[in-house]
C-alpha cells in the first residue's frame, strides 16, 4: 500500500485533492512513463536569452532590461509547474540533476538563459542515459558561461599563440570533482590540465544570427591529451570521447550513485543502497530512468523514519501545494501576485533563491545545513503571512490530506484549538513533521 510519507519523500509534497493508488513501484513507474507532461508557455530559448544578452552589451544597458523578463517568464513557468505538477517524482528528479549539475546566476551573465539551460539540457534526459545529460550539459552556453569554458583557450592553439592567453580549468576540474568520477577516483591535477585542454574551443558564438554552442578550432590545444590513463584525440572528438569515458567510468555510477541515494532516503546512506544504484548503473550503461526506480526497491525507502530534512525550496514548494495555490497558468509572469511569483520570493526569504546557488557544487541536502534555530524561525514566520490567504481551507483536512499517519497528536491537537484558520495552519507548517519529507 503506497503511504503518504512515501510519496512525500518522493515528491514535492502533496496537494489534498490528489489520488494515489498502488505500491510504490507501480507509482513511480507512472512517473516516468510516457513524456515530460509539464508546459512552459512563454519561455525564450537559448538563443533568444543571448541575443537579449548582446544587445544589453552592445548598448551598455544597465540593469537587465531585455535579461529580466526573460528570466522572470522562464522562472514563472517552471515554478507553476511545479506546484501544479501530476508528476511530482519526475519533477524532483529534474531539480535533482539540476542541482547536480549547477549553473548559477551569480556570475557568468547566465540570467537569461539558466531557464533554458534546465529545459534543453536537463528535463530531456532525467530518464535517458547520463552520458547524454553530461553531453548536453558540457556543450550548453549555460555551462560554458558559468565556468567560464568559452573563453578557455590553448596556449598552443593559434589564438593561444597569438592572443598570449591560456587554459580555463574550472569547467574540467568541476566536472571530474562533482560532475563524474569524484576526487574519490584518484584523478591528478595533470587530468584536470588535460581534460582542460581537450575543452578548449568548446564556446559560444555570441554574434551568429542564432547564438549558441560553436567549437572553435583555432582556439583548441593541439595534440594528443590523456586523462586518467586514457588517450584521446585532438578536435572536438576528443572531448565527446572524455565526456563518453568519464561518463560511463565505474567511479562516476558511484558518486551519482551516492547522491541519489543520499537525496531521496538518508543523508547518511547505507553502503548496502549505495551499491545496489551502483550495480543497477553499471548493468544498464547508465540508464538514469532505471537507477530512479531502483530507488523504489530499497528497502529503507519504505521504512517508517523521519525522513530527510526539507531544504527550503522543498519546504515552501510542500506548503504551497498543501494549499492547492498555482492550480490556474500563471499568465503574466510581472504578476507580484502570482502562486509562481509568490514561490520565488519564497525561495529568497528562506535562503535559497531560485539558480543562485553560492558554488558549483549546488545546494546542500543536508538537514544541518537547513535546520538551525534562525532557518527555523524564518519558516514560520513565512508560513503565517501565506496562511493569512488561505480562506476557505480547512487545516484539520490539509494535515491529515498532506500528513496522514505522521501526523503527530501533539500537532493534531495544537491545531484543534488554536485561535484561528491562520494559527491553526501556522502550527502544521511549524510543525517537526512538516519540516521532513
Amino acid at each position: 500500500m503506497l503511504q503518504l510519507e512515501t510519496i512525500n519523500r518522493f515528491g514535492w509534497g502533496i496537494r489534498p485533492q490528489e489520488q494515489q493508488q498502488g505500491t510504490l513501484s507501480q507509482w513511480l513507474s507512472s512517473q516516468l512513463q510516457g513524456p515530460d507532461a509539464a508546459s512552459f508557455p512563454g519561455v525564450s530559448s537559448c538563443a533568444d536569452g543571448l541575443i537579449a544578452l548582446r544587445q544589453q552589451r552592445m548598448d551598455k544597458m544597465q540593469g537587465d532590461p531585455l535579461v529580466k523578463p526573460i528570466f522572470l517568464a522562464d522562472a514563472s513557468a517552471q515554478l507553476n509547474a511545479l506546484l501544479t505538477t501530476q508528476q511530482p517524482f519526475r519533477e524532483r528528479l529534474a531539480w535533482f540533476w539540476f542541482n547536480h549539475f549547477t549553473v548559477s546566476m551569480r556570475q557568468g551573465g547566465t540570467r537569461g538563459i539558466v531557464g533554458a539551460y534546465m529545459r534543453e539540457a536537463i528535463r530531456p534526459h532525467v530518464t535517458g542515459r547520463f552520458t547524454d545529460m553530461l553531453a548536453a550539459v558540457m556543450s550548453h552556453p549555460a555551462m560554458l558561461m558559468y565556468l567560464d569554458n568559452a573563453s578557455s583557450i590553448g596556449p598552443n592553439s593559434p589564438a593561444g599563440q597569438k592572443r598570449h592567453r591560456g587554459l580555463n580549468e574550472n569547467l574540467a576540474r568541476e566536472c571530474l570533482e562533482l560532475h563524474t568520477v569524484s576526487p574519490k577516483s584518484g584523478y591528478t591535477q595533470a587530468d584536470v590540465t588535460a581534460f582542460a585542454a581537450i575543452l578548449t574551443g568548446w564556446s559560444v558564438d555570441m554574434k551568429a544570427d542564432e547564438p549558441g554552442f560553436t567549437f572553435r578550432d583555432n582556439a583548441h590545444e593541439p595534440g594528443e591529451k590523456t586523462v586518467m590513463g586514457q588517450v584521446f584525440p585532438e578536435g572536438l572528438d576528443g572531448g565527446i570521447q572524455a565526456i563518453q569515458f568519464l561518463g560511463t567510468h565505474p567511479a562516476t555510477y558511484r558518486h551519482i550513485a551516492t547522491q541519489l541515494v543520499t537525496h531521496f532516503i538518508s543523508d547518511t546512506p547505507s553502503e548496502h543502497d549505495i551499491n545496489y544504484i551502483t550495480t543497477v548503473l553499471h548493468d544498464t550503461q547508465g540508464d538514469l530512468g532505471a537507477a530512479s526506480l531502483a530507488l523504489g526497491s530499497l528497502s529503507s525507502a519504505e521504512q517508517p523514519t523521519a525522513g530527510k530534512f526539507r531544504s527550503p525550496m522543498d519546504y515552501a514548494t510542500a506548503v504551497m501545494r498543501a494549499l492547492s495555490l498555482g492550480n490556474k497558468p500563471d499568465q503574466d509572469p510581472t504578476d507580484p501576485h502570482s502562486a509562481a511569483r509568490t514561490l520565488l520570493g519564497a525561495y529568497s526569504s528562506l535562503g535559497q533563491p531560485l539558480w543562485t546557488a553560492p558554488l558549483p557544487n549546488g545546494w546542500s541536502d543536508l538537514a544541518s545545513d537547513w535546520s538551525s534555530p534562525a532557518d527555523l524561525l524564518a519558516r514560520t514566520d513565512w508560513s503565517w503571512r501565506l496562511s493569512a490567504h488561505a480562506h476557505t481551507s480547512d487545516p484539520l483536512e490539509i494535515a491529515n490530506a498532506t500528513l496522514g499517519p505522521a501526523l503527530r497528536k501533539t500537532t493534531y491537537t495544537a491545531m484543534r484549538t488554536a485561535g484561528s484558520r491562520q494559527d491553526a495552519l501556522t502550527l502544521l507548517f511549524s510543525s517537526p513533521e512538516f519540516q521532513r519529507r
